[in-house]
């Protein structure tokens, strides 16, 4: 059976920027002990719990500020990406489940997009 990086709070461990989790059992059932735990943003550098963040485009340019005090975090969400992309090689893992509306692993996420542009098959949990 295939392995699969997924959205380490899909898995109920408390990532989320929050210091909640998503757990999705269901998840778990499916696809059993083939998943590998990954957080994007832990992975560059960002602490749990952490002040959430959103994509802002300008000038056709990505770049992540957190919501309250507009720090600029997008080289975390870039690091973060690229670590997660280094692992699937290293692995050999070609498919991923992500969360939903995250701005590392959502549609349009700055790791959704990097593992996408790496031939690297998505599952979005909804």
């Amino acid at each position: 059976m295939d392995k699969y990086i997924i959205s380490a709070c899909l898995l109920g461990l408390r990532t989320r920027y929050d210091g909640t989790d998503k757990n999705r059992k269901k998840i778990m059932k499916k696809y059993g002990m083939n998943l590998v735990p990954v957080c994007p943003e832990q992975l560059g550098g960002l602490s749990t719990p952490r002040e959430p963040a959103d994509i802002i485009t300008t000038n056709k340019k990505k770049k992540l500020l957190t919501r309250e005090t507009k720090t600029d975090v997008t080289g975390n969400f870039k690091k973060g990406a690229l670590e997660t992309l280094m692992i699937c090689k290293r692995l050999n893992i070609r498919k991923a489940i992500l969360k939903s509306e995250s701005p590392s692993c959502g549609i349009g996420g700055i790791t959704y997009d990097l593992l996408k542009k790496n031939n690297i098959e998505i599952i979005i949990e909804n």
